[in-house]
């Protein structure tokens, strides 16, 4: 599942039009966000020297056309591809954002997509020149261009099996509170983490170790030899041997004795449940749920203009 922004890249007060560029470019290829350079991809164009080519095709443009903006001119503009946590890998979420960048330029224009792994959520930013590659047009950003963007998204989303937002909202919230408590580490991931950091204060007994979990904002229950962990609002408790390999009483024990080192458990990425993957309403399924006759007329007519949408973008891109 992916969600998608676009958003016109202009010169900016005290900013010329090169340097605008070059910032955009410098931010999105940042190599500690793109595994060095390694998800980094060009269409008709090099990264390396892309603000300068996105330049001259400005200059060219003007000098055929004669047409020449203020500062109001769009030098580029930047898409936003971003997609749920654990759902898909880095080199996917790159694939299927040159993917979306070709289809929506339609070739027309120099792109660069960098695929970004600094959050838990791998997400895409692409930067297409607003000069076409011919210099004798530019891209204009027209009305529903977001709504058109979002359901090729969606498209090329469903063509590679990945799921998709099924009801999004015009006006929501932003990605990271969409997402809620799916992108939460789980009960027994944060008590882990609670005592990789106990531990690196390097308490000397368990009644340290505790102590410091307390501190931390956990509650400490003991029912004779067994140790449960909770926070208000859980529900249930916690007992380190359900924590795993390293973290049981009696790994925590040898390593606190000295017996043998801690090794903090790689932490993986949150993992959001996707959405199911479904363009229609099923209209059995609301019948049964206590909906009317209305409600089928009305979703029967939905379906055939979500068909009828889907075999146009297929069509067209």
């Amino acid at each position: 599942m992916a969600t998608t922004r676009i958003m016109p890249l202009h010169a900016g007060k005290g900013r010329t039009v090169g340097r605008a560029i070059s910032d955009i470019i410098d931010y999105v290829k940042n190599p500690e966000k793109t595994d060095h350079g390694r998800l980094i991809t060009n269409y008709q164009c090099d990264s390396r020297v892309a603000d300068a080519q996105f330049l001259l095709d400005k200059q060219t443009y003007a000098a055929r056309t004669g047409r020449v903006r203020g500062a109001d001119d769009v030098i580029a503009y930047h898409l936003r591809q971003s997609f749920v946590p654990g759902e898909i890998t880095p080199e996917e979420a790159n694939r299927l954002g040159v993917e979306l960048a070709r289809r929506f330029t339609k070739g027309r224009h120099a792109f660069i997509v960098c695929t970004h792994i600094d959050k838990a959520h791998v997400h895409n930013h692409i930067i297409w020149n607003s000069t076409a590659l011919e210099c004798d047009r530019k891209f204009r950003n027209f009305w529903g261009s977001t709504r058109a963007v979002h359901r090729l998204s969606d498209t090329i989303c469903v063509e590679n099996s990945y799921s998709i937002v099924e009801a999004p909202k015009r006006c929501g919230q932003s990605y990271n509170k969409w997402l809620g408590d799916a992108a939460k580490p789980s009960h027994k991931e944060q008590l882990r983490q609670a005592i990789d950091r106990a531990l690196e204060q390097k308490p000397a007994s368990l009644e340290e170790l505790l102590c410091l979990l307390e501190q931390d904002g956990f509650t400490v229950h003991q029912r004779g030899k067994t140790i449960s962990i909770g926070v208000e609002g859980w529900g249930n408790n916690v007992r380190f041997e359900r924590l795993g390999d390293g973290y049981t009483l009696d790994d925590l024990l040898a390593v606190l004795s000295g017996q043998k080192e801690h090794t903090p458990r790689k932490h993986p990425a949150p993992q959001a449940v996707p959405p199911k993957v479904n363009l229609l309403v099923d209209i059995q399924a609301k019948l049964q749920a206590g909906k009317g006759a209305g409600y089928a007329r009305w979703a029967k007519v939905f379906n055939l203009n979500q068909i009828e949408q889907s075999l146009i973008y297929l069509s067209d891109n």
